[in-house]
């Protein structure tokens, strides 16, 4: 039998669908459509977020994918952690009626991830940028005066109940 005239084609690496596939989720979720009039674009996260009780949780369960894919590359824990705060922060802010889809719209969790994955799932391993770590330690930060500030505010709840 005559062999092929054609070059045998090298198999593409076998990381290529996995990033494939979360660039897709992405732009699915953050920017598939323009608003008609505007160059906003959006995707299906913040149209989902609208759907009260279950939406901001469907669409960030979908972008948790993209969480998943950077463990199987096995990215830093810093950049996992960070990926998992911008889920965190976007079901959290978009749970606030109509500001949470506008955040949805501005953050762009979902790409913001994939941006993660590209830059630390390349062949040469990188290790965790100083922009990442500050971002988890202002974000836990941030979490533990918003917890402070509750905690100082139901005390002053009760100190004014036991008042009256």
């Amino acid at each position: 039998m005559r062999g092929s005239s054609k070059a045998k084609q090298p198999a593409p690496s076998s990381d290529a669908a996995p990033r494939l596939f979360a660039r897709f989720l992405a732009e699915l979720l953050d920017q598939r459509f323009t608003i008609p009039g505007t160059s906003i674009r959006i995707g299906l996260d913040p149209l989902i977020g609208l759907i009260p009780g279950i939406g901001d949780t469907l669409a960030n369960l979908a972008g948790s994918a993209i969480l998943f894919i950077g463990a199987k590359f096995n990215l830093p824990k810093v950049v996992l952690l960070r990926m998992a705060m911008n889920i965190a922060l976007n079901t959290l802010i978009g749970a606030i009626p109509f500001v949470g889809d506008l955040f949805s719209i501005w953050f762009r969790s979902n790409v913001r991830n994939v941006q993660l994955l590209e830059r630390y799932a390349s062949q040469h391993r990188q290790s965790a940028a100083t922009a990442d770590w500050l971002f988890v330690v202002a974000v836990i930060g941030g979490l533990l005066l918003l917890l402070i500030a509750v905690l100082v505010g139901l005390g002053w709840l009760l100190q004014q109940l036991v008042r009256s």
